[in-house]
Order: structure tokens, then sequence, then C-alpha cells
């Protein structure tokens, strides 16, 4: 027995060492350094990028069809060129048909976990704290007692071995175990007898297992499990009637009245718990309301891999969250116009999406700096304004199934405060684990704009550690190519002058279409509009960048008539007025011309577009 248990001691002891070595050596230290740190890395966004969520590092890799460039800006502008990181993100539907098979049954998973914790009020009640754990067991006060006791009885151990050993004769053992007393036919009061001896051994054998388990306790149980057996197996097996046969039949003809009345209790309680279940909305949609709730409950399980346990403890969390922050009364709120220059919305992109423009050199101005970020209470405010204005953008958004139900966003880095802006840092730090956690699957792109050289080498070092999807979403474009890129995903009508659009307060809206053209270098183009009638001819013309010759003039159509110079040629620099407008009062047939002399080496983007107004002569 000693010898057995030494062996069994020593191989575990050796199971335990191997154990501890494969824990230590399956992760080396500088690996386990590396992926802490790749968790807390952000997202490659500026320390001053608004922080919408892409989904860090669990999302699942989705390919598109085009590639999205990165501009690269270093001290010379002009040598940036275009690198293709990645394929374009290509947005799922939010059309529950057109889901495969497996996203639909989590969708339906998740909606009825949802449905039993709105009828159980779960959202808003909050979790009880866990219960104390139990007190220590006087471990020190039992053992002497029981110390004291077994010295006092020694002769107790006896009846163990005896068991144990099976071999030894016990006058105890063999007086309960008698096979011809109890195999004897006999009166009901013998058996009787019969049965309360078999307890009283069994207590006893449980006693004697007790004071002998720390000596051999395997074994000691072992004899008892097989004492007891033999004891049981040879007490008479009569079956002893308690009911008649025609009360089991009353009962048997009772029981499926009673599982209908169960069931129809159940049914009960199931629809008044549905009429009391609470009402719970994100985003204005009530939950389980209508097909607008599938679409958010998507964005949920897209976050979230389709882990529908994952999922619906993101819901929950959220939920919670907007209670305590108090997000319904945000909305509402006026916290000032400061900040207005630094976030807004304006047009939309190619695909109908909301874009919403963060302009990070507005926190250049010194005194808005200090108003945003100078202390604890003011990073608060801003991180309030923040999730404000979002909250109001999304509000905007079409939640039915095929709608648009995302944003882009538009980050202009230039002049934007570098990574040395503690505060700054610290406020976008926490905004963005808020959205990381409570917005899921908001924005369709985010493109980057007027990006310094040393923002896109931090952006490569970050790059592999995300996956597919997330760098599918990100555009990154130096200064010479911002409009350029913007004008590839959003139309010239849509994006601000400022951008290198046209979209501006004036006589033009969004609506007024813009015209697009490709002018090669060392090459000369023209535009005419022809005119059939008296009007006001009123006409907007930019090219992107200029540096370009730009002149403009009428030729009617009789050839007696002479030509009008209405612009008389000149080179427009790229410092000059973006935008140039020009109106003419036609009273003949004829053409406006308008003519642009491209003498650099490289192509530049005409954009035009023009109205006419009945002439009140």
């Amino acid at each position: 027995m000693a010898e057995g248990e030494e062996v069994q001691k020593q191989a575990q002891e050796t199971l335990a060492r191997v154990e501890e070595e494969v824990v230590v050596t399956d992760v080396p230290q500088a690996e386990k350094a590396a992926a802490t740190t790749v968790e807390k890395v952000p997202p490659p966004v500026p320390d001053t990028e608004e922080p919408t969520k892409p989904k860090p590092i669990k999302e699942e890799p989705e390919e598109g069809a085009a590639e999205a460039e990165v501009s690269k800006s270093g001290d010379n502008i002009n040598d940036e060129k275009s690198i293709p990181l990645s394929g374009s993100f290509k947005e799922e539907s939010t059309r529950v048909s057109d889901l495969p098979e497996t996203e639909k049954k989590a969708l339906e998973e998740l909606k009825q976990l949802i449905q039993e914790a709105l009828n159980k009020h779960e959202f808003t009640t909050l979790p009880s704290p866990p219960p104390p754990p139990p007190p220590p067991p006087k471990e020190d006060q039992e053992k002497p007692e029981a110390l004291e006791e077994k010295d006092k009885n020694p002769v107790e151990e006896k009846p163990s071995q005896v068991v144990a050993d099976d071999e030894t004769a016990n006058p105890e053992s063999e007086t309960v175990a008698e096979p011809e007393k109890i195999a004897e036919p006999a009166i009901e009061g013998e058996t009787v007898e019969v049965t309360e001896t078999v307890v009283v051994t069994e207590v006893i054998e449980e006693k004697v297992a007790a004071e002998v388990v720390d000596d051999d306790g395997a074994k000691t149980v072992e004899a008892i499990k097989e004492t007891i057996v033999s004891v049981s197996s040879l007490v008479p097996q009569e079956p002893t009637p308690t009911t008649s046969e025609a009360t089991k039949e009353a009962e048997e003809k009772a029981a499926p009245s009673l599982e209908a009345e169960a069931e129809e209790k159940d049914a009960k309680v199931e629809t008044l718990a549905s009429l009391l279940a609470e009402e719970v909305s994100i985003w204005g949609v009530p939950l389980l309301a209508d097909e607008r709730s599938d679409v958010i409950l998507l964005k949920f399980l897209r976050a979230r891999d389709f882990k529908v346990k994952d999922a619906f403890t993101m819901i929950k969390n959220t939920v919670r969250w907007r209670k305590e922050f108090g997000i319904d009364e945000l909305v509402e709120q006026e916290l000032g116009s400061d900040l207005e220059k630094v976030a807004f919305m304006h047009g939309f992109d190619r695909d109908g999406h909301p874009v919403c423009y963060n302009v990070y050199g507005e926190f250049q101005n010194k005194e808005l700096y200090q108003k945003a970020f100078s202390d604890e209470e003011k990073r608060l405010r801003f991180l309030r304004w923040r999730i404000q204005f979002l909250e109001r953008s999304i509000r905007k958004l079409d939640f039915k199934p095929g709608g648009i139900s995302t944003l882009v966003q538009v980050n202009d880095l230039k002049n934007s405060p570098g990574p040395n802006k503690w505060e700054l840092r610290q406020a976008t730090k926490q905004a963005l684990q808020l959205l990381q956690d409570n917005y899921p699957e908001f924005v369709a792109k985010q493109v980057f704009i007027n990006v310094p050289w040393w923002y896109l080498a931090v952006n490569r070092m970050i790059s592999p550690f995300l996956t597919q999807r997330t760098k599918s979403k990100f555009v990154f474009a130096g200064p010479s190519k911002s409009a350029e890129t913007l004008l590839r995903y959003i139309t010239a009508e849509q994006v601000p002058v400022k951008y290198g659009g046209l979209s501006k307060d004036g006589e033009f809206g969004t609506t007024d279409a813009v015209t697009e053209v490709t002018v090669r270098p060392a090459a000369k183009h023209t535009v005419e509009f022809p005119v059939t009638e008296s009007c006001l001819l009123t006409w907007e013309v930019r090219v992107v960048g200029w540096d370009v010759s730009y002149g403009a003039e009428f030729v009617p159509s009789a050839e007696e008539s002479y030509t009008v110079i209405i612009q008389k040629a000149r080179k427009v620099a790229s410092s000059e007025e973006p935008v140039v407008c020009n109106s003419f009062k036609i009273g003949e047939p004829g053409k406006v011309v308008l003519t642009i002399d491209n003498a650099t080496s490289k192509k530049k983007k005409l954009l035009y577009r023009l109205k006419t107004k009945a002439s009140s002569d």
C-alpha cells in the first residue's frame, strides 16, 4: 500500500512539473508582451480622429472588388504616390432574405434571447451583486476532537479492517449478513426488523469509514460499497402495494387533464409576461417591434462574428450604458456651438451615405483647445458633445431593410495637433472605447485626407495587426491627392469648396449636377454651352489645383455678328479663388465657349455646371 502511494505521488509531481513547463514555454515572454501591445494598439486613426468603431481584431474578413489608395505625403508634396493597401469594403445586406441560413438562425436565436430578457425586465434591472462567500470550516477545532475520539476507541478500527480484507470473520458483520435468517419467509413484522438492522449496519459502516478515511480512504470506501450491496441483495424484494387498482386507474385518467391545466396556466403566464414586457429602444427603434429592429440586431451580430451570446451581452451592456449616460435626455440638450466647426454633416457620398467631416486642425486654436480639454470636467463635456453629435446623426439614418444605415467619415488631418497633446489623446481614447462598445457597424468608410508623412509611417506599423475587413474601410490621401480622393467617393456638388468640390452657399445647390472632365497634360480643353433664345446664362467652373489658363467667350450663330470676350484668358494660380462664377446675358442664338489650357505635365480635374434663366427684357 505505501509503495503504491509513493509511486502515485511521484507520478503526480512529475505531471505537475511537465504542465508547468508547458505553460511557461508555450508563449515566450517577448511574444506575450507583443500580444499585449497588439491588443492595446488603437485603430489606424490619428489621436485626434473621431473614434468611430472600426471593429478591432475580431472582425470577420470580407474582400471587396476595388482597391483603396493610400497617398504618401513627404517633405515634397509633389513626390506623393498612391499605394494600394487593401480591397474596398463592401457592405453586407441588411435584408434577412439575403442572409445565409447560419446567419438567419443566429438572428432568430438572438431575437428569442431578447424577448425572454424583455419579459423578465433584464435590460433595465441592474444585476444583483454576487452572494458573500461562505465562512471557512473550523478545521482546527474539528481535527483535535476527531483525534481524541479515535484514541479513545481504537478497537473500532477493527471492523473496517475486517470489511476491507473480506477474509477475517467479524461477529458484527456476520450477524447482519446471515443469509439463512433473511432468506426465510417471515411475517411482516420480522421483515421490518431486518430492514431496521440493515439501516443500522449502514450507519455503522459510514461511521467507521469516516474514521479510517485518513489511513486508507479509497480501499475502505470500496469495501463498504461491496458490503452494502451484498446486504441489500439478501433483503427480500416483495412489492408492497400502496394503492388499489381503481385508484391507479383514476390517477391515470386524471393525468391528461392535469397536464392540460398546466399547459394552459403556462400559456397564460407567457401571455401576461409579454403584456408586461418592458419596452426598450435604441436610436429611436424599439427592439423587436418591426423589421427595423432586425437591421440593428444584425449590427451587433456582425460586431461579434455572429456569436449569439456575445452579441446578446453586447446589446444588454449597450442598453444599460445608454440609460446610465442619459442618451435620450442628452439628445435634447443644448451644449453650445463652440465645436460646430470641429465636426459637421455635409452631403452624401455616391452610394447615398451621409458624410461626416472631422476637422482636427481646428484644435490649433489654443482657446478652443483649452475650452475642450484643459481639465477632466471639460473633457467630459467634450465627450458628451461628441456622443450627442453622433446620436443626432444616427437618428437620421434609414433602418429599414435595404436602407442606408451607415455613415462615411472624412477625417481632415491638416494642421492637426501632434501625438504630444496628452489631453486630446485621453479624450480620444475614452471616446473610442465608448464608440467601439456601443456603436457597432456604423461606418461604411473612413477617408483620411491631408495625411502627414509621420501618420502614414505609424499606420504601416499597425496595419499588419488589422483584419482585412478593417483595412478595407480605410482610405488615406496626402495633401496633393485629397481632393481627387474625395471626388472618387463623393460627387463634386456634395463636396465642400474647401475640400475640392463646388458645394457652397449661393445660386447653385446640391441638386445642380456637376460635370467632371479630366484635362490631359499639355493639352487644351474647350466646353461649349449652346443657346437658342434670349436668356441669362450662369455657370461655375473650377479646376482642382488650377495652375492652368482659363478664358470664356460668346460666339453668335449669325456670321455677321461679332465674338464677345466674357473672360480674357489668364492663368489661375492654385492660391487664388477656388471657384469662378460668371454670368452672361444673351440676346441672340449662339454658344458660350470656355477654354482650359493645361500647360503642366500633370492631368487636371475640371468641374463645371450651368443654369439658364429667362431674360426679363
